[in-house]
């Protein structure tokens, strides 16, 4: 880092008034839709936030319509967003808030964290954001910029690094104005979204090229260094389309399922390499391959393939007979919305 902390805040600030997103969020003072926002980007790209989120909030317009509302309303308004825990999280300190807050997000960080569902960063962004407070958030774009500045060439997710990086940040936001901190945490993050991205860095754009120490050294691009990746899996899934008197055959996982409690889904069985009666186990004989699809799901690859089927005898346990007008009011997972389109839609 190659110039004074008050300099490098006046730069990026700069240029974020002239260069920033114009995005659903961003200026909005109610913390409520703040922190909204914060959730649903946790993991997941602006652009499919975007689409979300204001569907989501006139739906939810405040803690207590968020804390009122059913299971299938919230899963129905959060289908397609993934990471579906977040969602219960979120109204899981809705109620609290109700019910401790008097209906309002708390200004200070350390209760922030201690809420269901948020952790540092997300605790540090609605603390900055929606309250000014001086608290650095450290998403994954804030923490490649800071590591560019710095030249840090220690893993990322290791200690030493994380901690030196968060002074880096912290020795910034606190050179930043009264009623700017919400201001230069959005800022950072944006400089890393739009400027220094992961594999081409448009150094030439950047307000703080000229202090770079990774610009500087030409290892801008290799920065930050991270854990080596899970390799991917390659799967396959045979999902069944069951029909019956303009019925579908379908069951709700339940709540307490560690990927997507409460959604409905389709019969399906995965496997490394399946055949067309794969579907026995589940007393469902297959009459005819559909169509077939690719969905990826974090480290793991699915090849997909659709078929007709019929029950052997009776429906299998654990699924219910759903009329095809009520589908598109259930929270339905992304895997059987994919298939049901090879039946479905004309």
């Amino acid at each position: 880092m190659r110039a004074l902390p008050a300099q490098l805040t006046k730069q990026l600030l700069g240029w974020f008034r002239s260069n920033h997103r114009e995005l659903p969020w961003r200026n909005a003072k109610d913390p409520y839709r703040i922190w909204v926002s914060e959730v649903m980007l946790q993991q997941t790209r602006v652009e499919a936030v975007c689409s979300y989120y204001e569907r989501f909030l006139k739906r939810f317009p405040n803690l207590v319509a968020l804390a009122g509302a059913s299971q299938e309303e919230l899963l129905a308004a959060w289908a397609g967003l993934g990471y579906y825990r977040r969602a219960f999280l979120l109204q899981e300190a809705a109620k609290r808030l109700v019910v401790e807050y008097g209906s309002e997000l708390p200004e200070d960080y350390e209760s922030i964290l201690k809420l269901p569902g948020i952790g540092e960063y997300t605790a540090a962004a609605i603390a900055s954001i929606a309250f000014d407070q001086p608290k650095i958030a450290l998403d994954g774009n804030a923490i490649r910029v800071l590591a560019r500045l710095t030249g840090e060439q220690r893993e990322i997710t290791r200690s030493p690094a994380r901690r030196s990086l968060r002074q880096t940040g912290e020795e910034l936001i606190e050179q930043v104005s009264v009623g700017q901190r919400g201001a230069f945490t959005q800022a950072l993050m944006e400089l890393g979204a739009t400027v220094c991205a992961p594999r081409n860095p448009q150094c030439g754009s950047c307000p703080w090229v000229s202090s770079c120490d990774g610009f500087a050294t030409g290892m801008a691009v290799l920065l930050p260094v991270k854990p080596i990746r899970k390799s991917v899996r390659h799967l396959e899934l045979a999902v069944a389309v069951v029909q019956d008197k303009g019925r579908l055959l379908l069951r709700q996982r339940p709540s307490s399922a560690s990927i997507m409690p409460g959604f409905w889904e389709l019969p399906a069985v995965e496997g490394s390499s399946l055949v067309q009666d794969c579907f026995q186990e589940l007393q469902l004989k297959c009459s005819r391959k559909i169509g077939s699809f690719a969905h990826c799901i974090t480290n793991r690859v699915y090849a997909c393939k659709v078929y007709e089927a019929v029950p052997e005898n009776t429906k299998p346990q654990g699924y219910s007979w759903v009329q095809q007008s009520e589908i598109g009011k259930l929270p339905l997972a992304t895997i059987s919305k994919k298939a049901l389109r090879h039946v479905l839609e004309p």
